[in-house]
């Protein structure tokens, strides 16, 4: 028998490194088939680190704003000190890995780096360089990377002190940093070989960082480079060293001259300002192959847009110039270095005015938006394209963009909406998002829609928005153009939406309508969608408590959709309007099944906004509050939700 210091020695040891030897694979941070049929197919396989074996501590699960488990996917991750580990086993055949990490900022901001051991099996060392020179935003917007800065706006009203400070005596003490946020980073890495399924990834912390958090592992096989012979050859420096700009330009030229396409061979090409393209079709070996890389460069003089920085994008042309038409990218990776929010720089991965295009297997990351098209503009298509690490949206269809889709692309980490379409000016007209991943969005939503006609939102699958927004979101705001025409929802799934708006105050929907500067009033439909682990609402509608006698939503269908866990309630209505439901059943209800508050003047014949009861509405969630109940709570209180679980006869 073992003496019993020696057996608490042994237990203890064995307790910190969890029993299980395999590593699920996961979608959101889901069982991949409680999301079926949704969101993109992409090459990888996800895997979080919760579920893995370590010696390390996980931390959360955590929903509350500027907290490093609630920017996870999933909501947990595993914090390693030196020499800790987390480690997982391979789902499949893979050469290459993406490692979603976080270590700490710099004490006055702007990042460090720090390595990470990566071995397979126990051997085959390699190192992933970390860096947090990309991370961390803190304070108001539109935020600073100094986490010793006061208040940026001390004359705006604050959560945290229920107050405008700078009216407020005596004056509240802000903490600093004030708002911290925008974490988490990642990186790519090519392995040695090939490894089989079940070997085991490990990643070990070194002492450059004096705690790393692994969020997740991506594994995959990448495909040899792609070789196209009929084409102008980039010929540049392959190695990033010197400008690549220049031959680009020619190569570009040469290839419209000779109508054949432009072909990036494998390397790394360093180009640090806008390529102009229009007629041309540039294509390279594979994003994990060719990438188009620079750096961030202020400009001497503040340019006629405002900007004040250039780097590297491809760009159309202006719209009011003609724009750009008959453009094609493909096949390589835009890394941008881009680590501050300027709303009038124009640092983005792709931009301009695009017609009768398209932009697949892309690769973008550290710009300030993945993709932000200024129209008027039409027929252009984005698909296979992964956009990460962004400090504002990852796509944004912006001004008199029509017939355009965005389908089976990856958005992951951004620091704004995920996909947008923002009808500002000029209305965007007859717009697909489909069958697009969205994941942890620091701010804002994952899928906006501002204004538009006859706009589709369909099979997409959204993650984790943390904070002023949610998973979608359709809003009669920013100066956009009415709703006309239809807007479809049809066949999402969301999964830990329906966050916490912190200037209201109150829980958003993990799917929410927004009536600001005008009423919405279009053929509205959300058919086949899946609310599942909403944080607070699963469904919203709501108008500006300042014009709640000027705006309302009406007659918003919701037919077969399926609820599974709020916080709160199924519907918070905060509008005057309607709705009309038909089979839409809802199980682990936090609070009452509807929040019916209409437009707060509780009159004597009921709330302004009606519901009906188009039949079928399992969940006894609905019928109490038929047709008009007021059933106001302003904050009602928040009961987790169980996790989802396959529906079965519900």
């Amino acid at each position: 028998m073992l003496p019993s210091a020696l057996v608490t020695v042994l237990t203890a040891a064995l307790a910190s490194v969890p029993a299980p030897t395999t590593t699920p694979v996961t979608r959101a941070g889901l069982d991949p088939a409680l999301t079926a049929g949704r969101g993109a197919t992409v090459p990888f396989l996800e895997q979080e680190a919760e579920n893995a074996r370590t010696t390390g501590a996980v931390i959360g699960p955590d929903r509350s704003p500027y907290t490093l488990p609630a920017e996870a996917s999933g909501r947990k991750a595993v914090k390693l000190l030196p020499g800790q580990w987390v480690e997982f086993t391979l789902p499949r055949a893979a050469n290459a890995i993406t490692v979603r990490y976080s270590i700490p900022d710099a004490a006055t901001g702007g990042g460090i780096r720090a390595p990470l051991d990566v071995t397979v099996n126990g051997k085959d060392r390699k190192t992933l360089t970390m860096t947090s020179e990309y991370a961390y935003l803190h304070n108001q917007y539109p935020f600073t990377n100094d986490p010793t800065a006061g208040l940026l706006h001390p004359d705006w009203w604050i959560a945290e002190c229920s107050c405008v400070p700078a009216a407020t005596t005596p004056a509240p003490v802000i903490t600093k940093p004030f708002r911290p946020m925008k974490f988490y980073d990642e990186q790519r890495l090519k392995l040695a070989r090939t490894y089989r399924t079940g070997d085991k990834i490990r990643l070990t912390a070194t002492a450059g960082a004096a705690w790393t958090v692994i969020d997740l592992l991506d594994s995959e096989q990448v495909a040899p480079p792609r070789l196209v012979k009929k084409a102008v050859w980039l010929v540049a420096d392959p190695t990033g060293r010197r400008d690549a700009a220049p031959a680009l330009d020619r190569a570009i030229a040469l290839a419209r001259r000779l109508r054949l396409p432009v072909y990036l061979p494998p390397g790394t090409y360093q180009v640090n300002r806008h390529i102009v393209v229009d007629d041309v079709t540039i294509t390279g070996a594979g994003n994990w192959h060719t990438i188009i890389k620079g750096h961030q460069v202020t400009l001497p003089a503040p340019a006629p847009d405002g900007s004040v920085h250039t780097g590297v994008g491809f760009y159309g042309k202006p719209a009011e110039e003609g724009g750009s038409r008959n453009v094609h990218l493909s096949g390589f990776a835009i890394e941008g270095d881009v680590r501050e929010r300027i709303d009038t720089d124009q640092v983005n991965g792709v931009g301009g005015a695009l017609s009768d295009s398209t932009v697949r297997d892309l690769h973008i990351r550290h710009t300030k938006v993945g993709l932000w098209f200024d129209g008027p503009m039409r027929g252009t298509t984005i698909s296979d394209t992964m956009v990460v690490d962004q400090i504002a949206d990852a796509l944004n269809f912006h001004t008199g963009v029509t017939g355009s889709a965005v389908r089976n692309s990856f958005i992951r980490n951004t620091g704004d909406d995920g996909l947008a379409m923002w009808s500002e000016k000029t209305t965007n007209a007859g717009n697909v998002f489909e069958r697009n991943t969205v994941q942890t969005p620091t701010l804002a939503n994952g899928i906006a829609i501002y204004g538009g006609r006859d706009i589709t939102v369909r099979g997409n699958l959204v993650g984790d928005p943390l904070r002023e927004g949610s998973g979608l979101h359709a809003g009669s705001r920013f100066g956009a153009e009415p709703f006309a025409g239809k807007l479809t929802f049809a066949g999402n799934t969301t999964v830990r939406a329906g966050t916490l708006d912190l200037n209201w105050n109150i829980g958003l929907g993990a799917i929410w309508f927004y009536a600001l500067d005008r009423s919405i009033a279009a053929d509205v439909t959300v058919t086949g969608d899946h609310y599942l682990d909403s944080t607070y609402n699963a469904i919203m509608l709501v108008s500006e408590f300042g014009v709640k006698d000027l705006y309302s939503i009406e007659g918003v269908t919701f037919k077969d959709v399926r609820v599974d866990g709020t916080g709160t309630s199924v519907l918070s209505a905060r509008t005057a309007g309607s709705a009309s439901f038909e089979n839409v059943d809802a199980r682990n209800v936090g609070a009452q099944g509807v929040n019916n508050c209409g437009s707060f003047h509780f009159t004597p014949a009921g709330s302004e906004f009606g519901l009906t009861d188009l039949g079928g509405n399992d969940g006894r969630w609905l019928q109490p509050y038929l047709p008009n109940v007021i059933s106001c709570q302003d904050r009602p209180a928040v009961v987790p939700p169980p996790a989802p679980s396959p529906w079965r006869g519900f």
